[in-house]
């Protein structure tokens, strides 16, 4: 099991496969060793899911690849 790391000073950064509409905005941030934690920019106070970079890796390799289309 993955702990949390802390986010206090996190950078967060829209995602580059995020198209600017009132419904896609998904904000990532770097800088956790195996981790990659994601939120929701309309809700920055919200929750953040926490995934795995292999995960993270294997989901952004999948839609540049269109198969999630």
């Amino acid at each position: 099991m993955m702990t949390a790391p802390d986010l206090a000073g996190a950078a967060w950064r829209k995602s580059s496969y995020s198209d600017g509409g009132a419904n896609n905005c998904v904000e990532v941030s770097d800088g956790f060793p195996g981790a990659v934690p994601v939120r929701d920019s309309k809700n920055p106070t919200g929750g953040v899911l926490l995934f795995a970079a292999a995960t993270w890796s294997a989901f952004i390799g999948g839609v540049k690849e269109g198969r999630l289309g």
